[in-house]
């Protein structure tokens, strides 16, 4: 869902933010942190016709096979045809920061984008610390842009408040929010009629099914705190239990029995049983059995062993500590609810313990007895023997096997990305900082 809206703009990862596992494939803005990623919220909520896209370089090859689409296809860190006719070209480009979850807000009263639509040319919106959120140039300003030219706005207006991307568990931060808008816009926009006679539902709240989906008789959809949406081609399957709001995306299989509690996302091609509450899939990821995942982000293909089960709540319910990167230091993440953060390709043994607030890094492997805790590594082999480097030729031809279940093939820029990740270096905190 990336609209074609009036206001052309470039939608750019500053990798200026302790993300750590979150960007190691993937750029802030196609972060999924609701039901939508940043950058489908963004174009949809400000009505944007995205003309290029500006990510860290390494990012960009597998970036631009994302939005590679024919005559859509998005320019990334490359020069690109402004939009209008030769006669009228657009005067101006709207720049605006992929980490922002929702618009920065300069009016503190509303979410519209106004404040957006009317900024001055070279006027920036900033945030506290002075990093740029958005900003309206000229088209000879924004190609340089694109081409690594750090932006000079003339002049800048500080926003009421802020949603950015900062730290892994931002996503955890603004979770609720960004869902809100969601499911929301989905609703307004997802054709409905799916099948779910023979389930029960009760609630006011709303229920959007799309007309291929279908929820089996015997499952449970409870409306009564928030909406439930259910994308093309999901699959609720007799016994489920839905707890709006809750977002189950395309191609998705909801397993017998599985509960899927309030303010969970759940992206497509995912297999989900067990209890999940609070809890974000980016993408192509199983949780196919038994176990609780709570307040936690899982990346693509991640596959978790039966009984895996995770604590979000310390059990002097005080704050959660955490690191976002190995090499960090500890800090207050502000949450009081905080599961755990799993990069791309992660894989966890049958009762394999996660403790609050762990963090683990794309790659790794984990089939070691001890609980999961701290920040791991990326591309790490752990088991009761130790901890040592997941050799790539092994990891690639497990991450081939997952890959062609959904009939996906990984292209060579992508095994690029993952070889590089995968290499020993100091620095595996993904590629904040590098242009």
């Amino acid at each position: 869902m990336l609209t074609r809206g009036e206001i052309p703009a470039i939608v750019f990862d500053d990798a200026l933010a302790q993300l750590g596992t979150l960007v190691h494939t993937r750029p802030a803005f196609d972060i999924r942190t609701g039901a939508l990623t940043n950058l489908q919220r963004l174009a949809s909520l400000l009505n944007l016709r995205v003309v290029a896209l500006r990510t860290p370089d390494p990012l960009a090859p597998t970036t631009a096979e994302r939005y590679a689409k024919g005559q859509h296809t998005i320019p990334v860190n490359a020069p690109f045809t402004p939009p209008g006719a030769p006669a009228s070209p657009c005067d101006t480009i709207l720049l605006i920061n992929g980490r922002c979850v929702l618009p920065p807000v300069v009016n503190a009263e509303s979410l519209d984008s106004e404040s957006l639509a009317s900024l001055p040319a070279s006027t920036a919106i900033t945030d506290d610390v002075g990093t740029i959120l958005a900003c309206r140039v000229d088209p000879r300003a924004a190609a340089a842009f694109l081409s690594g030219a750090p932006l000079r706005p003339a002049a800048t207006i500080r926003a009421a408040r802020s949603f950015t991307l900062d730290r892994p568990w931002s996503v955890r931060a603004h979770r609720d929010a960004a869902l809100a808008v969601d499911l929301r816009l989905l609703i307004e926009r997802l054709e409905d009629g799916g099948n779910f006679q023979g389930a029960i539902t009760f609630g006011r709240s709303r229920l959007r099914i799309h007309p291929s989906a279908k929820v089996y008789p015997g499952a449970i959809l409870d409306l009564e705190h928030g909406p439930i949406v259910i994308d093309q081609h999901a699959v609720v399957r007799p016994g489920a239990i839905v707890i709006g709001p809750v977002y189950i995306g395309a191609h998705t299989t909801i397993n017998e029995h599985a509960t899927i509690r309030a303010q969970t996302s759940i992206g497509p091609w995912c297999k989900v049983g067990g209890e999940v509450a609070g809890t974000i899939f980016q993408a192509f990821s199983n949780k196919g059995h038994d176990g609780y995942l709570g307040d936690s982000y899982l990346g693509e293909w991640v596959n978790l062993g039966a009984a895996t089960n995770n604590s979000n709540l310390l059990n002097t319910y005080g704050e959660i500590i955490a690191k976002a990167t190995p090499t960090s230091s500890n800090e207050r993440t502000g949450q009081q609810f905080l599961g755990c953060v799993l990069g791309d390709h992660v894989k966890t043994a049958i009762g394999t313990r996660i403790m609050t607030g762990s963090i683990v890094g794309t790659g790794t492997m984990w089939a070691a007895t001890e609980p999961v805790s701290g920040c791991v590594d990326a591309f790490q082999w752990r088991t009761d023997a130790g901890a040592r480097a997941y050799r790539f030729e092994k990891f690639m031809e497990v991450a081939r096997a997952m890959m062609s279940r959904r009939a996906v093939t990984p292209s060579e820029a992508y095994m690029e990305l993952l070889k590089d990740l995968s290499s020993p270096r100091s620095d595996t905190e993904g590629h904040g900082g590098k242009k």
